[in-house]
């Protein structure tokens, strides 16, 4: 029968009719252009029939639009090739969707539309017969091998999200830039604001929906009851003469304003339920959601949750703003292929002085798979906060995360220097200004302007890549990992002066399509159905000796490459210990010093009272609103991160190619394929085990990218920990000599403990790199695939259903996707 005919059906939910479509010969041909009296013919029950309609009329509609939009392109490129210099047209809406085929030669090119369209039809079709499968399974069955076949079947589906987490200051252009990478020109609010919010905010792919989205979660109702007293105190404890240069204090000013209006100091009872109408969701800790048919009516909504007061004229009528009380805000946008399974999240400077907002910086910091830092192009070698953001959040990103790209991106690369015909200096004007100043640019034509634009762009990505070299981010990234990128949205859009790829906004967009390349998960789900109807097949043959064989060849083995896997890390883990006792002697003979430069640095006591008290009260940490985070503990425990960076980064490479962990598991191998060719009797069942042993090693790489974090922030976790008591003794201090008792009681406890709390941070690391290493990784391989051959080849059960048809059709499948990804 007509494979696409009968996978169609299966996706369907219509397996039941795929005999009677058989017998009426109906091909993929056929199948398009079937009319109703036909279709009654085939499926005479009317709820089946109306479903089939309604499904085959979607599938018309939609290869109806994939011969237009190839259409399309066929004739804009035959356009392209015609015309070389010709710029592309652009709309009034700001819609554009272009192809741009002048990628960097250090990226792939982005996956084909014609292939990803193939990919998602494969991934569906699969799908859809392993739910036609599943439901053919014994409900009442208690048999184990039917328990685990719906396990199995059950932990096929996996949502892969690249997260790429973009930082930037206030003005450096985020919100445009990622408004025209995915093509909404309105989504983000833009322009003047006069105030950073910590706010978080993610862009996602609306797949429920095809409407806009924005769900907004809040910090709890608890946690602002808990802050407003020490905020108040805050501002009554200031002096006038402090006031003016405390950032702390204008910040807590600016929270309190937005959302209580100017007098709040006159209001009592900050809790009472009527400032929170608006968002009756705040008090009973749930999320807000806003709906709403374009981008620029969710923008106007948004606006008061993850800004500060705005300068717009449109914003003018907001009475109340809401971001000190949101937490994260996840935007949704229907229809994008950019966003399919990438997440682009927006992200402060350093963390938050709340503290379930700043648990989640570090989670998102540390989840991200690639950062974008953004900053102008003004000068941005020499450009402090970008540098300052990329260096304080480098750790959580390489050795505590699984950042496996940097982008530095310059914007604003229209913004050039020109000489004044009549005067020595120069005077920063925008390429969108050459046609509206016709006595100081007629003699400069839109390609004089383009040359100067690249030519500085290509030493400002000189000087950056140069700048890198000499940071202390080094340590946790090579060269490799870097890139910059020299963007302008105005010119993208506009093309006045830049062609598009000038503008380097489409190599990003393509960065993009390659992160969203789902082929490889969608591989790994059609190779896991190919192995489970593979052992659901198996299960009809009889050859127990042969079996038996097997089963004791493939159980040696497991023992043997354990023991190979086993060696890889101890070793690693050996190398460990060496460098963390060198690490504990350093740390004990430096740590009171490094309190010191804490403690005591070189500006005078009364303003840095406030700064050691808010250190204290949040477990050693500070986060001034200006300048960088202050960490305690990571001061403490520095000695001992640094005498494990360079051999951490070697054993847990975020790129997960290699290392004594990874690599092992790489090399991990049953011998399925040398075992199919010497017993082509047990060929099904042993292809089942292959695809499990892949399936199993894919998994424990995640495992091993989530525990390296929470090993490598271990040292720090503990030394937290070790201080704990410490903290609170110092915060409980009120009143005159507050600022000493706090130090002295600090430097007591270092002294005093010193001895004993690097020797445990460093207990810690090593207990929880054993038990990654016995728990996670030897028993998983061992119980996991011992229990997949007692499965395949101890076990029969007649009482599993027939598959022949659908393992011919997912083999199929498999061997297409192998195939391509080979090419």
């Amino acid at each position: 029968m007509d494979e696409f005919v009968c996978c169609k059906l299966t996706e369907w939910g219509l397996s039941q009719s795929i005999e009677k479509f058989k017998d009426g010969e109906v091909d993929k041909e056929s199948f398009y252009c079937l009319g109703d009296e036909e279709i009654k013919e085939l499926i005479p029950k009317a709820g089946p029939r109306a479903k089939f309609k309604k499904r085959l009329s979607l599938l018309k509609q939609e290869q109806k639009e994939v011969e237009d939009s190839a259409q399309v392109q066929s004739a804009k490129d035959g356009e392209h090739t015609a015309n070389p210099q010709v710029l592309p047209s652009t709309s009034d809406s700001g819609k554009r969707t272009l192809e741009y085929q002048n990628v960097s030669s250090k990226c792939q090119s982005p996956p084909s539309k014609k292939r990803r369209l193939s990919t998602e039809k494969s991934l569906k079709c699969v799908k859809g017969i392993m739910n036609s499968v599943s439901k053919k399974l014994p409900k009442e069955n208690t048999i184990r091998l039917n328990e685990f076949l719906k396990i199995k079947i059950s932990e096929l589906e996996t949502d892969k999200r690249e997260l790429v987490g973009v930082f930037g200051k206030t003005g450096a252009g985020k919100s445009s830039l990622i408004n025209a990478i995915i093509d909404e020109e309105n989504l983000l609010p833009s322009g003047s604001v006069s105030a950073c919010t910590s706010v978080m905010i993610k862009v996602e792919a609306n797949v429920h929906s095809s409407k806009y989205e924005a769900e907004i979660e809040f910090i709890t109702r608890e946690e602002w009851e808990d802050e407003l007293p020490s905020m108040i105190q805050y501002i009554k404890d200031s002096t006038d003469d402090e006031r003016e240069d405390d950032d702390d204090y204008h910040d807590i000013v600016e929270k309190l304003s937005a959302l209580y209006g100017e007098e709040w100091e006159n209001k009592e009872n900050l809790m009472d339920k009527k400032y929170f109408r608006e968002i009756p969701e705040f008090l009973i800790s749930k999320n807000k959601i806003l709906t709403c048919e374009t981008a620029e009516e969710l923008s106007a909504k948004c606006v008061k949750y993850i800004r500060g007061d705005s300068k717009d004229e449109a914003d003018k009528n907001i009475k109340r703003w809401y971001w000190p009380l949101v937490k994260c805000v996840t935007v949704r946008v229907p229809q994008n292929d950019l966003l399919q399974h990438v997440t682009l999240v927006d992200l402060p400077g350093n963390g938050d002085c709340n503290n379930s907002r700043d648990k989640m910086w570090k989670e998102l910091v540390g989840s991200c798979s690639t950062v974008w830092i953004v900053t102008e192009m003004n000068r941005p070698a020499s450009e402090k906060e970008a540098w300052e953001i990329l260096e304080s959040a480098s750790s959580l990103m390489g050795n505590g995360g699984e950042c496996q790209r940097i982008h530095f991106i310059c914007t604003k690369t229209d913004v050039i220097k020109v000489q004044n015909d009549h005067t020595t200096q120069g005077e920063s004007v925008h390429s969108r200004s050459v046609e509206d100043r016709n006595v100081t640019f007629d003699n400069r034509s839109a390609a004089d302007i383009r040359a100067r634009i690249l030519t500085r762009n290509k030493k400002a990505k000189l000087m950056i890549n140069q700048k890198f070299k000499q940071t202390k981010v080094k340590k946790q990234f090579s060269d490799e990992c870097f890139k910059v990128f020299t963007v302008s949205t105005y010119e993208f859009l506009e093309q006045k002066c830049l062609e598009p790829d000038d503008t380097e906004i489409p190599k990003l967009q393509d960065f993009l399509k390659n992160l969203n390349d789902c082929h490889s998960e969608t591989l790994n789900y059609v190779s896991g159905a190919y192995g489970i109807l593979s052992l659901m097949q198996g299960t009809k043959s009889r050859l127990a000796d042969k079996k038996a064989a097997v089963c004791r060849q493939l159980e040696g083995k497991i023992r043997n490459e354990l023991d190979e896997v086993r060696k890889s890390m101890e070793e690693a883990n050996k190398t460990f210990e060496k460098c963390l006792t060198k690490g504990v002697e350093k740390s004990k003979h430096s740590c009171e010093e490094r309190l010191r430069s804490i403690i005591r640095p070189r500006i005078s006591g009364s303003r840095f009272h406030k700064t050691l008290k808010s250190l204290v009260e949040k477990k050693g940490t500070h986060k001034p609103i200006k300048g960088n985070l202050i960490n305690l503990n990571a001061t403490l425990s520095s000695c001992l991160t640094e005498s494990i960076d360079e051999e951490f980064r070697k054993t847990f490479p975020n790129e997960r190619k290699s290392g004594p962990y990874h690599g092992a598991i790489s090399k991990f191998s049953l011998g399925t394929e040398e075992l199919i060719q010497q017993n082509k009797d047990v060929e099904l069942q042993l292809m089942f085990l292959k695809t499990e042993e892949e399936k199993l090693k894919t998994k424990l790489n995640r495992t091993i990218r989530q525990r390296k974090k929470t090993i490598y922030n271990s040292l720090t976790d503990t030394i937290e920990e070790s201080m704990e008591k410490c903290y609170k003794k110092a915060a409980a201090f009120r009143g005159k000599g507050t600022l000493d008792n706090m130090r002295e009681t600090l430097v007591k406890h270092v002294h005093n403990e010193k001895n004993r709390m690097f020797e445990r941070a460093k207990a810690v690391m090593l207990y929880l790199l054993n038990k990654l290493k016995e728990e996670d990784i030897l028993q998983s391989l061992e119980t996991t695939l011992m229990e997949s051959i007692e499965q395949s080849l101890k076990t029969d059960d007649s009482s599993i259903p027939d598959v022949s048809k659908a393992l011919e059709m997912v083999k199929t499948h498999y061997h297409g996707l192998s195939n391509s990804q080979n090419e």
